[in-house]
């Protein structure tokens, strides 16, 4: 892991600006996980400008800090709605009409939960809900009444505003929230105890800041959701609002690796894993990588060398991302706060492909932890 190491650390610094103020990486090799890679500050900035807090007032990154997961969400939506398909309450094929009335006019009765997930629904892929709609009952109707922006199933655009309407769907056939719903089906059978949306008070002191949004009325970003529309329905929606660890992500995406279940814990059916991890793009649909549902699939501006075996995944625009590459057996998860303080300061591409590429060399046994590296 001193390869790993060195990468990350090398996103300490850049020119004109560092790519992040601190990252995370964890991998696992066939359930095995590799000492956990710490470097940086989870807080260091006081406002986007990016003037630095005294010593004494940063706050070191380490191997438990929380992160704003972003779309990681996205896999976390995906999981619950597939256990509502499981048992009878959704259909993938039927249109979401059936149970959103919205969808049940003009060309929108067409959209089914497999478009949500798989971005082919043909909805746009964000609205200004924050800035555009003044509380949270107009954007919630603004996301069920926005119109097609091309005919469904003709196009991959990815889309939030899907993955939103997705969220809406769960809560509506369940009779559960959001956060019941990741809490109950994902995150306690797991045990993924610092996993879900909105943290509790204890948490927020080890989370790793995100944006300086003043435009939005917020300052620093730091224990609640960075994403506006997410944050502007109050944190709790399919697209963006998951809080997690590395330690948990990597659980999380050993459980899917092995077939929807770990140590006794089933979440998912084998089956029902292996039609998310498939390729759902109707054929002459080519956006560069396949796409399944929750996951992207082979695409190598992210999973490097991975891609070429079929790896899923996701990222989040806070500068997270989880890979998963059955034919390794590997998990990779790696977490920076990018964002901090501001999302036009870096492209952290070139860091996920090659904690990709030295997750893909790494064949050998594992290591005692160097120095500054923590056992997961």
């Amino acid at each position: 892991m001193h390869r790993l190491r060195e990468v990350l650390t090398s996103g300490l610094t850049g020119s004109p600006r560092p790519l992040y103020p601190g990252a995370v990486a964890l991998v696992v090799r066939d359930g095995s996980p590799r000492p956990t890679v710490v470097v940086g500050d989870a807080l260091r900035y006081a406002d986007g400008d990016g003037t630095e807090l005294p010593s004494h007032a940063r706050v070191a990154m380490r191997d438990d800090t929380v992160f704003d997961v972003a779309s990681l969400t996205k896999l976390f939506s995906t999981t619950v709605l597939m256990t509502l398909v499981e048992e009878g309450l959704l259909d993938l094929d039927g249109p979401i009409a059936d149970h959103l009335p919205s969808f049940g006019a003009t060309d929108r009765r067409s959209v089914t939960l497999k478009h949500l997930l798989s971005h082919t629904s043909g909805l746009p892929d964000l609205l200004r809900l924050w800035i555009d709609w003044p509380d949270p009952e107009a954007r919630r109707r603004a996301v069920l009444d926005v119109p097609l922006r091309s005919p469904t199933g003709t196009a991959f655009e990815y889309s939030d505003i899907g993955y939103i309407v997705a969220g809406v769907l769960a809560e509506q056939v369940s009779r559960r929230t959001l956060p019941e719903l990741v809490r109950e089906r994902i995150c306690r059978p797991l045990g993924l105890a610092d996993t879900g949306y909105r943290l509790s008070a204890d948490r927020v002191a080890r989370t790793a800041a995100t944006e300086f949004q003043p435009d939005a009325g917020r300052g620093m970003v730091r224990g609640t959701v960075h994403d506006e529309n997410s944050w502007s329905l109050g944190g709790t929606v399919g697209s963006a609002g998951i809080f997690s660890t590395a330690a948990d992500l990597a659980r999380f995406g050993e459980t899917l690796r092995r077939g929807g279940e770990l140590d006794g814990a089933r979440i998912l059916r084998d089956a029902t894993v292996a039609e998310m991890c498939r390729n759902q793009l109707p054929e002459g649909i080519d956006p560069g990588f396949q796409h399944g549902l929750g996951f992207r699939i082979g695409d190598p501006t992210f999973m490097g060398p991975l891609a070429a075996s079929g790896a899923v995944g996701h990222t989040g625009f806070t500068g997270t991302s989880l890979v998963i590459d059955a034919a390794r057996r590997l998990v990779v998860v790696l977490l920076t706060n990018r964002v901090h303080p501001s999302r036009t300061w870096s492209d952290i591409g070139a860091v996920r492909r090659r904690v990709a590429e030295i997750a893909a060399a790494d064949d050998g046994p594992l290591n005692s932890p160097a120095p500054g590296e923590r056992p997961a």
